[in-house]
């Protein structure tokens, strides 16, 4: 079986198991930011989704015995938190391109997601640890998510640049 030296894996699950902190942050953020748009149910969705994407995840990282780094977790946290003070354009309203920018932060956050689940497929896949979770599922949702996102992606720069 292929697999991850025993000293990466915890690391590579703890990167993303990260990066799924900030991305739940992000969703929740951007689908409360739109939930009087019509924007709003499509992204609602997609917050609950990731959510479910990150529980599985911690799923995972259990199966397999590896400890959440917590530092690495809150660092995310705050990181994405921290990401809120940009300038977007307007000094005390949600823009256009606030929208426009998280939702491509969003769109980079499922890529990334799916890379791991083909990683973990492809490495992990016969795992018998591993039993029950169905990474051909994961793998189709995230790439349904992606097509979705960029739906909104597209009519977010539409308004946002034009």
């Amino acid at each position: 079986m292929l697999g991850f030296g025993d000293d990466r894996l915890p690391i590579y699950l703890n990167d993303h198991l990260a990066g799924a902190t900030a991305g739940v942050e992000l969703a929740r953020r951007v689908a409360g930011s739109n939930r009087s748009t019509s924007y709003g149910p499509v992204l609602e969705r997609l917050a609950e989704e990731i959510e479910e994407d990150r529980r599985t995840l911690e799923d995972i990282m259990e199966r397999l015995s590896v400890r959440r780094d917590r530092l690495k977790v809150a660092l995310a946290w705050s990181g994405e938190k921290a990401g809120r003070l940009k300038l977007n354009g307007e000094l005390l309203r949600y823009s256009p391109l606030s929208r426009l920018e998280e939702l491509e932060g969003l769109a980079l956050g499922v890529e990334g997601k799916l890379a791991l689940w083909q990683a973990l497929s492809d490495t992990y896949g016969d795992d018998s640890r591993l039993r029950g979770i169905d990474f051909e599922e994961l793998i189709k949702r995230a790439r349904s998510q992606r097509r979705r996102l960029e739906r909104q992606r597209r009519r977010a720069a539409a308004a946002a640049v034009r």
